[in-house]
Order: C-alpha cells, then sequence, then structure tokens
C-alpha cells in the first residue's frame, strides 16, 4: 500500500487489518505518534489525516484514504507546539502529541474557538498529569493571536 505520510510517500507492505498506530511507530518509526489505550478513548495515538485529527489505533491500514500527517510533520515552528512550550504544558509528555495534533486539528478548522468548544474537542485526550488548565492557556493563546 502507497501512503503519504508528512509528505513523504511510503510503500507499505504489512496486512490492511494492521491498525495505522503501528505501521506509523513499527514499520516506519515514526514514534512520536503513541500507543495508548488500543480503544481511542485516550487520544494519544491521535494523527491527521487531510487535516482531521483521527486515533489511528482505530484505523485499520486497508482504511486509510489521505495524507497523512504525524506529530513529526508538524512543523516545529508551529504555533500549537510554541505555545506548549511557552507555557510549559508537558508533564511527562507522553500524551503530548496527541493532544498536540488535537489542538491543531481543531484550531485549523476553527481559528477562534470559545473555552467550551476547546474543551469539547479535547475532551477525547487524557493527560494522566493533569496539565489541562496549561493545555487550556495554550489553545487559547494561540486562539487569541490568530487573524
Amino acid at each position: 500500500m502507497n501512503l503519504v505520510i508528512n509528505e513523504k510517500s511510503y510503500s507499505v507492505n504489512a496486512p490492511e487489518e494492521l491498525k495505522l498506530v503501528w505501521v506509523l511507530r513499527e514499520v516506519l518509526h515514526l514514534t512520536g505518534t503513541k500507543f495508548g489505550c488500543g480503544i481511542g478513548a485516550c487520544g494519544a495515538c491521535t494523527v491527521h489525516i487531510d487535516g482531521k485529527a483521527v486515533r489511528s489505533c482505530q484505523l485499520p491500514l486497508g482504511a486509510v484514504g489521505g495524507k497523512i500527517t504525524t506529530i513529526e510533520g508538524l512543523p516545529e515552528d508551529h504555533p500549537v507546539k510554541r505555545a506548549w512550550i511557552r507555557h510549559q504544558v508537558p508533564q511527562c509528555g507522553y500524551c503530548q502529541p496527541g493532544q498536540i495534533m488535537q489542538a491543531a486539528a481543531l484550531l485549523s478548522a476553527h481559528p477562534h474557538p470559545e473555552v467550551d468548544e476547546i474543551v469539547a474537542s479535547m475532551n477525547g485526550n487524557l493527560c494522566r498529569c493533569g496539565t489541562y488548565p496549561r493545555i487550556l492557556r495554550a489553545i487559547r493563546e494561540v486562539a487569541e493571536a490568530a487573524t
């Protein structure tokens, strides 16, 4: 199967039922995408497909259609990444790639969300360290700065 990931083409020889998270991590060694719960409930495995946030642990390789962006493909100077650093969001950091990808998709689709919209969008991304207030502040900063 041919995939476009982070604007690069890959030819992947793997079973069609293999979940995208494992293709990314084990086949292509793009380990920024994390495996969390395996049931799509924690958000650690969030990637973008054509700009939309998707739980890669739920998506079989054979069902992938569109351009994939992982945390490695989000530019280092992306406003969400910069805000994450400014607000010192990560604690252990495990969930942060998924959090960042979810926030980036939200802000791309809706540059000026209200607080309740941010909370609703981020609701499926869990953080065991409880950095939710910092996550909210970082997203709000990016939204306020958007033109």
